[in-house]
């Protein structure tokens, strides 16, 4: 294992080349595109309509919140004979 000397400066502090400290800069990763996004834009264009980007962040913040509580009920068992509620019309 090889050691290498650091420059210190007056107040005793290493001192880190400019190349070493933009390492970790350089690594950083592209920030992902929300699978939210992806699905709302697909809903868009599935259903034909015309989002203005305005509305897209209430859509979405919707969308969150209906998969939040759907996700309540979805381990909610069932027997095998459930049948769907009646309809009433009037």
């Amino acid at each position: 294992m090889q050691m290498t000397r650091q420059a210190k400066s007056s107040k005793g502090k290493v001192k880190t080349s400019r190349a070493k400290s933009m390492r970790g800069k350089a690594s950083r990763k592209i920030p992902q595109r929300d699978a939210l996004d992806d699905l709302v834009d697909a809903a868009a264009r599935a259903l034909d309509l015309q989002l203005e980007p305005a509305w897209k962040g209430a859509v979405k913040a919707n969308l969150k919140v209906t998969l939040a509580l759907a996700n309540l009920f979805v381990d909610f068992p069932l027997p095998d004979d459930a049948e769907p509620a009646p309809v009433f019309t009037a």
